[in-house]
């Protein structure tokens, strides 16, 4: 598909059908690279696990982090060291 590059204030931009956003499924932020003279645009990837620290933290104070199912252990659960 070819597309013009448009004057968008002090900037130029390329305005990106719907459907291809939609298909690519790209919404609100991107990650913006240039790599080997080619223009990528992909989702933003943030750490799967970003915030688990402070909820940890955040259950453990309100006395919530016992476990679901303590009778359920396994055998020389006891020997592990962490």
């Amino acid at each position: 598909m070819e597309v013009a590059i448009r004057k968008m204030g002090n900037s130029q931009g390329v305005l990106i059908p719907k459907p291809i956003l939609a298909q690519l499924g790209l919404e609100g932020t991107v990650e913006l690279t240039v790599r080997d003279g080619v223009l990528e645009i992909r989702p933003l990837r943030r750490d799967p696990r970003q915030g688990w620290a402070e909820d940890a933290r955040r259950l453990a104070a309100q006395g919530d982090d016992a476990l679901v199912w303590p009778e359920l252990a396994n055998e020389a659960d006891d020997e592990l060291v962490w």
